[in-house]
């Protein structure tokens, strides 16, 4: 008889490549109901991308961006300052303004089309659709800034206790 453990990762392991593989719908980004839903999404994009600002702005004051880990949680408030920009407008244009209109072709094809032909709006849609290209990286900024942070913390507490002759 398997052991449970390996019961519980194969079933695991099953089920997620059967949902990578056969998506039914995917959306990049999340439709709100209306007026109330989009409104205050939005506000909470201005308030995530002031909040990061003033996060850099903090970190820079206080000096931490000399040191690594603080200098990568930087750039990962960086990116999601970039991010909450994009997302912002791709909100706007999608559910606020209505002004452009995405329909599906066949399977691998869609068409963007702005309300006055403007293909320098479809671009910028299309463009903006790839939020997780700012997503993506404020996200491996953080890890690799928190993984900094620990393993100096851990080399201090090391140091520090051998200092004092305490065994780990």
């Amino acid at each position: 008889m398997m052991p449970i453990k390996k019961i519980i990762s194969r079933l695991f392991f099953f089920l997620t490549t059967a949902m990578v593989f056969s998506p039914d719908v995917v959306c990049a980004t999340q439709i709100h109901g209306m007026p109330e839903g989009i409104y205050v999404h939005q506000v909470a994009h201005l308030f995530f991308m002031i909040s990061m600002g003033f996060f850099i702005h903090w970190l820079r004051r206080r000096q931490l961006v000399k040191e690594t880990g603080w200098r990568y949680i930087q750039y990962m408030a960086f990116f999601f300052i970039l991010w909450n920009i994009d997302v912002f407008f791709l909100h706007l244009l999608d559910e606020q303004l209505g002004v452009i209109q995405v329909s599906l072709i066949d399977l691998t094809h869609i068409r963007i089309q702005s309300e006055n032909g403007m293909r320098a709006l479809e671009i910028f849609y299309y463009l903006a659709k790839l939020d997780y290209l700012f997503c993506v990286p404020a996200l491996f900024f953080l890890n690799l800034g928190l993984s900094h942070l620990v393993s100096e913390n851990h080399s201090k507490t090391a140091v520090s206790m051998r200092s004092r002759g305490e065994d780990q």
